[in-house]
């Protein structure tokens, strides 16, 4: 019986590690990854909480798509940035909203100082238009991470 509560943070972290590594090595999170995680943390929200933590996982979820989107169309993150983040949105309560924006913040600030002294080292200009892997910022990485911190923070 002590297991069952790790299940939810199993299902959350192994989404997480397969975007950061397809992100990673493939430059894609796939829309069947951000749609299991965002239905995982939906039905994970009504176990644990009922039909008020549903809603309110939900409309975070919602509102982080519709912020994310409007990001993609201006170009600031990619499209399956923002599916993937507004599918971990719905793993959190809208009052947790914060709280999962700072941490998925500060691991993106790591990722990006990390993915900035790689390319410093490999002698490869800051900013290269291409999709080969290591041209671009993974940022499902940070989304993961910070998740994950998140998702620590409030067990």
């Amino acid at each position: 019986m002590m297991l069952l509560p790790l299940i939810p943070n199993a299902l959350l972290i192994a989404a997480g590690a397969f975007a950061s590594w397809s992100d990673t090595f493939h430059r894609r999170i796939p829309n069947w990854l951000s749609a299991a995680t965002a239905v995982a943390g939906l039905i994970t929200g009504f176990l644990l909480g009922g039909l008020p933590a549903l809603g309110s996982q939900a409309a975070h979820a919602a509102i982080a798509l519709i912020v994310g989107m409007v990001l993609f169309r201006f170009g600031v993150v990619g499209g399956g940035d923002a599916k993937f983040y507004a599918a971990v949105a719905a793993w959190f309560r809208l009052a947790q909203a914060t709280m999962l924006l700072v941490y998925v913040t500060l691991c993106g600030l790591a990722v990006l100082v990390v993915w900035f002294v790689l390319r410093r080292i490999q002698g490869k200009p800051i900013r290269q238009r291409s999709n080969k892997p290591g041209d671009s910022l993974p940022y499902g990485i940070a989304i993961a991470g910070g998740a994950i911190a998140a998702l620590f923070m409030i067990s």
